[in-house]
């Protein structure tokens, strides 16, 4: 599929900003969620909570869902966590809660998957890591083993395979042919040629058992985002799965957060990837839900969904010694994450709104202008009065210590007056 745009005299030209050329043409259903086929890029996430705990793992995975992870994946590690899976989906369906869950399976699928006949049919899709499903002869068994159930219950697979747990078997007899080569590729290269092969044989193998590609996707994961970078580029053009995108192992914080935009970006602009993954490393008591917003942010800045009005904020210079512009642009964009719970069932297309919150007369009131709702508000030595523009027009200037207040009720009007109410069903 190739997104175009009209020139002024009416042709179709490729678009220079989003080549759409790479995203899979072959749809997966994953409980409902369509990854692929030209679907919007899909957020997923995974908990990080004892799935053996249902209430712990039920409350987590709520508050993801809520913050918008439209797939969430969970871990599937012994009898005691399989046993759980349907009772965890059962609750979520009593709180109205619908999102597909993932099982990641490492080394016992194969056995969880038979004995738990009720975790296999509550999940929405499986995970299987090549690289552990098992070793030697048993190796193809196992696998043999997980897909066949997937078949019965209809189930699609995630082949992910990871750098750091990659079948070395494989990887040695890549080294041993390399090493033979007159021009020896680098470790990192042949490394990530063990992955592509890695996944795409395994893929190979589940359709020779029976299984469509259109109940395939796969993941090729690494933690460097130059070798992310090289691997997905290598594997998408060498077939038309559905990918699965992420930094695997990204890191904590800003250095999560930067890493995996700046591999992610470059991938989703040249039109790979089906659906992502950010794997922040949460901080100690931090809100897992943080890598939600991340992806939502990183697909909504490249203008390839839209999730929540977007908040244009300047960055304060020696103009704007006062923080009060700073503290209204951050009580407006909470305020626009705390109300979108309400907004995205109530209004169509409130996601797409642009609110500007400008700290000097010098962009302030171009920015506010080029947004739908917006306030410049006076800079040092500046007259103590904020105008505020809608739709391009200056409406009202606000004054005095309820100024903040004053615009999110000005917002709150916006979205009422200018958004189409949602019909109920």
């Amino acid at each position: 599929m190739l997104w175009v745009r009209e020139d002024p005299a009416g042709a179709e030209m490729p678009n220079p900003i989003l080549n759409m050329t790479r995203r899979s043409s072959i749809p997966v259903d994953v409980g409902g969620i369509t990854v692929g086929g030209g679907a919007p890029v899909v957020v997923q996430s995974m908990t990080n909570t004892d799935t053996a705990d249902v209430e712990a793992t039920v409350k987590q995975i709520a508050e993801l869902a809520r913050a918008g992870s439209e797939i969430v994946r969970i871990t599937v590690d012994r009898e005691e966590a399989a046993a759980a899976v349907p009772h965890i989906r059962d609750r979520l369906m009593v709180s109205g809660i619908e999102v597909p869950l993932v099982g990641d399976f490492h080394y016992i699928g194969h056995q969880l998957l038979t004995k738990f006949p009720d975790c296999a049919e509550a999940l929405a899709k499986y995970r299987i890591n090549p690289g552990n499903v098992g070793f030697r002869e048993k190796r193809d068994l196992q696998f043999s083993t997980m897909i066949e159930v997937a078949l019965k219950y209809d189930r699609p697979v995630r082949i992910g395979v990871n750098w750091g747990s990659l079948d070395q078997e494989m990887l040695a007899n890549l080294m041993d042919q390399n090493a033979s080569r007159e021009h020896p590729k680098d470790l990192s290269a042949v490394t990530r040629e063990a992955m592509i092969q890695s996944a795409l044989l395994s893929a190979k193998r589940a359709e020779e058992i029976g299984m469509a590609s259109n109940k395939i996707l796969i993941s090729v994961k690494v933690s460097d985002v130059q070798d992310l970078i090289k691997v997905y580029q290598d594997i998408g053009a060498r077939c038309d799965y559905a990918l699965h995108l992420g930094l695997t192992e990204a890191g904590m914080g800003s250095k999560g957060i930067v890493a995996s935009t700046a591999a992610m970006a470059i991938l989703l602009q040249e039109g790979i990837g089906d659906t992502i993954r950010v794997s922040l490393t949460p901080e100690p008591g931090g809100d897992r839900t943080k890598e939600v917003v991340i992806a939502q942010e990183i697909l909504q800045t490249l203008g390839l969904r839209s999730f929540t009005p977007m908040v244009t904020s300047c960055p304060g210079c020696g103009r704007t010694t006062s923080t009060v512009f700073q503290e209204l642009a951050e009580s407006i964009q909470e305020h626009i994450r705390d109300r979108m719970v309400v907004w995205r069932e109530n209004y169509e297309g409130v996601e797409d709104m642009v609110v500007a919150v400008m700290g000097c007369i010098v962009n302030g009131p171009g920015e506010s202008k080029n947004a739908n709702i917006g306030i410049s508000l006076p800079g040092t030595g500046e007259e103590p009065a904020a105008p505020v523009f809608i739709d391009g027009k200056k409406s009202v200037t606000l004054r005095g210590a309820r100024l903040a207040h004053d615009f999110q009720e000005l917002v709150e009007d916006y979205v009422s007056t200018h958004y189409s109410r949602r019909k109920k069903i």
